[in-house]
Formats: structure tokens, sequence, C-alpha cells
């Protein structure tokens, strides 16, 4: 074989490796993050949603920087327990993440959630764009026309997001337990 006959071949077969099938495109991933009492709970449930992409328990909405489990427990970082959602809103919209926030907890009670009660439990939104503020706040108006009392969930703009301490993420799951709902 000559040597311009070689390139060629090898040309050819450089032409297949410098041009492979495109990669898949990955999804589209939002956030959202809402408080509605303990942060195990609330987690579990968000992840058993198609399109969530992934789920984090952490504290938001405080004044202490990066606290800790012991911190936000003490009432006196301004924090609530929250989940940060990531999800894809080709599968799953805000609205239906909103939907899903109402239906488990009573957002009517102060600070409280069941058993557990503190700052730390209340019922809060976190929303990290107009349109996010927009939907929480006719959703609220919506699900209020169902309850007798006033609901008193909080609609805030996001801030910072502390992850809290891996014990906590994914806390039922990693017990075999589906909920932390009291019969």
């Amino acid at each position: 074989m000559n040597a311009l006959v070689i390139l060629a071949v090898v040309a050819a077969g450089l032409g297949a490796i410098q041009n492979p099938p495109p990669a898949p495109e990955p999804p589209v991933t939002e956030y959202a993050m809402f408080g509605a009492g303990c942060f195990w709970g609330v987690e579990a449930t968000f992840r058993q949603i198609p399109g969530v992409v992934a789920t984090g328990a952490g504290y938001s909405g405080g004044m202490t920087r990066a606290p800790t489990y012991e911190q936000v427990c003490s009432g006196r970082t301004g924090h609530a327990e929250v989940v940060r959602v990531a999800y894809n809103p080709a599968v799953v919209t805000y609205d239906q993440l909103l939907q899903v926030f109402w239906q488990n907890h009573d957002p009517t009670t102060i600070n409280r959630q069941g058993p557990d009660v503190g700052e730390q439990y209340r019922s809060v939104i976190f929303y990290y764009s107009r349109d996010q503020k927009s939907a929480a706040e006719a959703s609220r108006a919506e699900v209020q026309k169902l309850y007798p009392r006033p609901i008193v969930t909080q609609i805030l703009p996001a801030g910072p997001f502390w992850l809290a301490e891996d014990y906590h993420q994914q806390y039922l799951e990693k017990r075999g337990l589906a909920s932390c709902h009291l019969p």
C-alpha cells in the first residue's frame, strides 16, 4: 500500500472516531424549597415523585452561617428545617410539587407539625423566581378555601441553603421506613 492509501484509510477511520453519536441531553433541573415540619418525612415524600432528580435535607431562613442541627433545634438561629428539591420541569411541574407540599402537612399550625414544636418546624415555601412566588401565592389562596382556620405558611425568597449533616440525608430510607407520620 502506498502512503496516500494508508492516509486515506486512517483518515476515514478517524472520521468515525471524531464523530461519535451525540450524548443525550441532560434533564433541565430547577429547584424548589419547602419547610413542612421535620425534614425526614418531607424529604421521603418528595423523593417518591417522578421527575424529582434529587433532594437535600437542610436549613434555611435563619441568620447563622452553616448551622448545625443542635443550633437549629435551640431555636436561636431562625432557620427552618427544609428540603431542597431538584426537579425536571418536563416531568413534574412546580404546581404539582406545591400540591404535594400542601397535602402532606397542616399549614394552619404555627411552628408545629404533629409532636414537633418550634420555629424550625414552621410551614414555609422559599421561592427561587417570581413565577414560583406567584404560583405559591395562588396555591395558598386556593388551599385556604379548604380550611376553616387561616393558613400560616410563609412564602419567602430563597436564601442560603445549608445542607444538614449526612445522617439526616434520606434518614427514613436508611432505616427502611416510608414515612414518619403518626397513626
